[in-house]
C-alpha cells in the first residue's frame, strides 16, 4: 500500500514522504480499515515538527482521525492506532473505541466529525455548561476547531461572536452561522466584542489559538464567565494571572478530549449519539473546504500548520491524483 511516512523531524512539507509499505497488521483488539477519507488535524503538524503530547517512533504515519471501512464493510470513524496514522490506504485501529460513520454526512464530511466535534462538545457543554441564551465567543471561528464550536453553539442557541483573521475567513464565519464576526487583522477585538454584548462580555470563551487570544479573553470574560482552553495553535502557550480570574470571578476550564478515552469512555459514545443526531437534524454539518488526493497529503498538511486554510481539509485515498474538490 502507500503511506505516508515521517522518517525525520521537521515541517511536513520537508519530513513527509509518500513510500510503498506494507500494510499494517492489527495487534490484539485492533482492526485493520481501509481510509475512505483522513481528516487533517494541527496535531498531524505539530507531530511531524515533534511538539506533540504524543510522540511516535519513527518513521511513522500521520493522521489521527479517519472514516474507514472494516473488513466486514461497515463505514465507522477511528482514531489510528499510531505509528500507522490515516495517511495512507489502509490504517489500524482500537476496535472497541470504532463510532459509526453518519449516514446523512459522505467520508469526509464524517472524518471531519469526531476529534473537532467531540472537542467542541465536551468543551462547551461538559466543561463549560454553555446554556442557550448566554453568548459564546469562539477564537478561529473559520477554522477546523473553530467551525465545529460555531455550529454546536448555534446549535445550542447561544449567541455566537466569532474572531478571525482576514476577508475570506470573515465570510466563511459568516456562512457558518456566527451572529457577530471580528476580523482580528483590522479590529480592536478587545472593544468590538465589548460593543457587541453591550459591555457585559461573552458567557463562554472557546480558545484553541492561546497567546494574545487567550490575553483578550480575559479582558471580555462576563461575569461568571468561562474560558476553555483548547489548545495553542497560535504557537504561545499564556501563564494565567489567577488573581485576575479571583477578581472578576471567572472560570479557566482545560479541556483535553483524549483523555475521556481512557477515564469516561462511556462519555464518547453518548457525545457521538448526540452528534449524529444533530447531524441528521441538520443542526451541524462539517465545513471540508478541500478533499485533495492521497499525493497532496504533505502539501494539505503544511497549509493547515500555516493557517491558511478554513474548515476541514480532507485526504481521500480513492480520489484521483491531481484532483481536489
Amino acid at each position: 500500500m502507500q503511506a505516508w511516512q515521517v522518517h525525520q523531524l521537521g515541517e511536513p512539507s520537508e519530513v513527509m514522504r509518500l513510500e510503498d509499505v506494507e500494510r499494517p497488521v492489527p495487534g490484539d483488539g485492533q482492526v485493520l480499515l481501509k481510509v475512505r477519507a483522513a481528516n487533517i488535524n494541527f496535531p498531524d503538524a505539530l507531530m511531524c515538527r515533534g511538539h506533540y503530547q504524543v510522540r511516535p517512533p519513527l518513521p511513522f504515519t500521520p493522521g489521527v482521525e479517519i472514516c474507514g471501512e472494516t473488513e466486514e464493510g461497515r463505514r465507522v470513524l477511528a482514531n489510528p492506532a499510531l505509528p500507522y496514522g490515516g495517511f495512507a490506504e489502509y490504517a489500524v485501529a482500537d476496535a472497541a473505541a470504532l463510532l459509526p460513520a453518519p449516514d446523512s454526512l459522505d467520508d469526509a464530511e464524517a472524518a471531519a466529525l469526531h476529534i473537532g466535534y467531540q472537542t467542541g462538545w465536551f468543551g462547551l457543554h461538559r466543561r463549560a455548561g454553555l446554556e442557550a441564551g448566554e453568548t459564546l465567543l469562539v477564537h478561529a471561528a473559520a477554522g477546523g476547531v473553530g467551525s465545529a464550536a460555531v455550529q454546536l453553539g448555534k446549535a445550542a442557541g447561544a449567541t455566537v461572536i466569532g474572531v478571525v483573521g482576514g476577508a475570506a475567513k470573515v465570510a466563511v464565519a459568516r456562512e457558518l452561522g456566527c451572529d457577530v464576526v471580528i476580523d482580528r487583522r483590522g479590529q480592536d477585538v478587545i472593544a468590538a466584542v465589548k460593543e457587541a454584548t453591550g459591555g457585559r462580555g461573552a458567557d463562554v470563551i472557546y480558545d484553541p489559538v492561546g497567546g494574545e487570544a487567550y490575553t483578550q479573553s480575559t479582558k471580555v470574560v462576563a461575569f461568571e464567565g468561562r474560558i476553555v482552553v483548547v489548545g495553542f495553535a497560535g504557537g504561545s502557550i499564556p501563564t494565567p494571572a489567577l488573581n485576575h480570574a479571583l477578581v472578576k470571578n471567572y472560570s479557566i476550564v482545560g479541556l483535553h478530549w483524549g483523555l475521556y478515552g481512557t477515564k469516561n469512555p462511556k462519555l464518547i459514545q453518548h457525545c457521538h449519539e448526540q452528534l449524529t443526531e444533530l447531524a441528521a437534524r441538520g443542526s451541524i454539518k462539517p465545513l471540508v473546504s478541500e478533499r485533495v488526493p492521497l499525493a497532496g497529503a504533505a502539501s494539505a498538511v503544511q497549509r493547515v500548520a500555516d493557517g491558511v486554510t478554513t474548515g476541514r481539509v480532507a485526504v481521500l485515498p480513492s480520489l484521483a491524483n491531481g484532483a481536489s474538490a
